[in-house]
């Protein structure tokens, strides 16, 4: 019913030990805490693959890149240069950027990098000599790894101890907020009384394949962007000056342009992936056919769609602030307030809501399903289109109406972590929400 935890500040050494109910192990791709719990992963790693650029190096550095880029002020930038090849991430293109680029391990052994050839590969990636100083640097394999299982009794993995990808698309950090998303309020309830264990078994099951579809996703963007060179024949050349003017050569050669324009449109996917963010499905395995082509979902399992709303109830409206897009400045006045509030904000941590096309038709099962649910002490929230909120774009509404037919009086049953529960007819009975929330409550 507990668990001891023994945990190191490592400055001082000092050692405590905590007592708590639940471990979330959020301690990185090397994780002690999955370690202890002799978790196993499935791995795919480029040295299994026998991929030529297999070791990566990540080398942190400061720089002031302004004057050199100028008005180019993107935050990432592609380095095609044979002796610096990857790109640089400019966190602050003043004095923060990392430079990641990939190795012949057999050219450049791991034992062997030091702050020497880190320099000479910065000054490289950049073209120009310029000031800067080297904060770090370390070497990883372009690989993939997905635990196995995610819980162990009342210990959990989320985040790299979970799963741990290549840095390509934002997948890794994004799928890691999804699974404290997930489990938080699991871990609430079942704290709370109104749920039983049974919830926490769900998180594994629910978290699992999206990381698997990602992490996929991640070596696939990886290998993509680190085989451009291959394309232009300079992969395999030893001699940097001999491959730079082959680089020139390819890059000006017509007969390559199409190859180079389809390599480049192959990239997409790395930057425009909306659907592995927030369009996976929990429960389903399908795995989506294009990174690129978000849709919209409306059914069990699936993130409640964004859609900007007005809240007609001030009774009813959320406590955080609203959203400000004043930023924008393509943006009229009218258009900043109609942007404040998005269909999300109906969710609330700590509640299940019901959205419905009618106030009217729902009012008395849901007065009837609060006092039904009384003994679990749920939070239960109604919101109506028409008198509580409404769409600000005629499109949202549409896509509700057609996908839980918000106009003949169907509904949505959603949950804390924004997803949703299950569609409701337009004639649910109180015993169909029951049941949902049963099920989904392990009562």
């Amino acid at each position: 019913d507990e668990v001891i935890s023994t945990v190191e500040e490592r400055v001082t050494k000092t050692q405590f030990r905590i007592r708590s109910k639940h471990v979330i192990g959020c301690d990185g791709a090397k994780s002690q805490v999955r370690k202890h719990l002799g978790i196993e992963s499935e791995e795919e790693d480029s040295w299994k693959h026998r991929v030529r650029y297999e070791t990566m190096m990540t080398i942190h550095f400061n720089a002031d890149l302004r004057p050199i880029l100028k008005d180019r002020v993107g935050m990432l930038h592609w380095i095609m240069d044979p002796a610096a090849s990857g790109f640089i991430i400019g966190y602050d293109l003043s004095g923060n950027q990392v430079l990641i680029s990939n190795f012949d391990s057999d050219k450049h052994p791991v034992n062997s990098w030091n702050e020497e050839l880190c320099r000479r590969v910065v000054t490289a990636a950049i073209g120009q000599s310029v000031p800067f100083d080297v904060l770090s640097y370390r070497p990883w394999i372009l690989s993939r790894k997905v635990a196995k299982q995610y819980r162990i009794g009342n210990v959990f993995l989320a985040g790299d101890a979970a799963h741990s990808f290549p840095p390509t698309s934002g997948l890794g950090l994004n799928s890691g907020i999804a699974d404290v998303h997930n489990i938080a309020y699991k871990i609430a309830t079942f704290h709370q009384g109104w749920a039983s264990s049974k919830i926490l078994q769900t998180y594994g099951a629910e978290r699992r394949q999206p990381a698997e579809v990602n992490s996929k996703q991640s070596v696939k963007n990886g290998k993509k962007i680190f085989s451009f060179l291959k394309i232009l024949s300079t992969a395999g050349v030893d001699d940097e000056e001999e491959a730079r003017n082959i680089l020139l050569r390819s890059i000006h050669d017509p007969a390559k342009q199409e190859l180079i324009n389809q390599q480049v449109e192959g990239q997409r996917e790395h930057f425009d992936n909306l659907e592995l963010h927030i369009g996976y499905v929990y429960g389903s395995k399908e795995i989506p056919p294009h990174a690129s082509h978000y849709t919209p979902k409306l059914i069990a399992g699936a993130r409640l769609p964004h859609a900007w709303i007005w809240f007609l109830n001030e009774c009813l409206a959320p406590q955080n602030d609203p959203i400000d897009v004043s930023y924008v400045t393509e943006f009229s006045q009218e258009e900043v307030l109609a942007r404040q509030f998005s269909s999300l904000d109906l969710c609330a941590f700590d509640t299940f809501v019901i959205i419905v096309g009618s106030r009217q038709t729902w009012v008395q099962r849901f007065d009837a399903l609060e006092a039904a649910v009384e003994k679990w002490g749920l939070k239960l929230r109604l919101y109506a289109v028409g008198s509580d909120f409404d769409f600000v774009h005629e499109p949202h509404r549409t896509l509700f109406d057609i996908g839980a037919s918000f106009d003949i009086g169907g509904g949505l049953l959603v949950r804390p972590d924004q997803h949703i529960l299950s569609k409701l007819a337009p004639n649910a009975s109180v015993e169909d929400l029951k049941f949902s929330l049963s099920q989904h409550l392990g009562f």
